[in-house]
């Protein structure tokens, strides 16, 4: 019995140091890449826009994000029609540049000057 309780509790502790370890805030880097006109396109059922979120976790709230998905899945959005979205996710820089697909932070950080470790301009 006392076995049993003691391996319980090595599988939570280490449970919970591993969702520890990965609740990086990326709020710094998210409101850099708002605050230099970057934007993502994307639609609610898209398995790569939620790969991109979930890199962000809760600091997504901060992404400059456009929803193109017309409620279910019943085409585009006018505003992402108009903006020549063709693919999700569509990430667009300030001068216009767009990368479709999902992005790292690093391949971000290199196109905007947006810093993921937090020390941004």
């Amino acid at each position: 019995m006392r076995k049993e309780i003691l391996m319980m509790v090595i599988v939570v502790a280490f449970l919970l140091s591993c969702t520890t370890k990965n609740a990086v805030n990326y709020d710094s880097f998210a409101q850099c890449l708002t605050d230099n006109d970057v934007k993502m396109f994307g639609a609610y059922w898209c398995p790569h826009c939620q790969n991109q979120k979930d890199m962000f976790g809760d600091s997504f709230k901060f992404v400059n994000y456009v929803e193109c998905s017309l409620p279910n899945k019943g085409g585009q959005t006018t505003t992402c029609n108009d903006a020549g979205i063709r693919g999700y996710p569509t990430w667009e820089l300030k001068n216009g540049t767009r990368i479709e697909g999902e992005v790292s932070f690093k391949r971000l950080s290199e196109m905007t000057g947006c810093n993921a470790d937090g020390t941004n301009p």
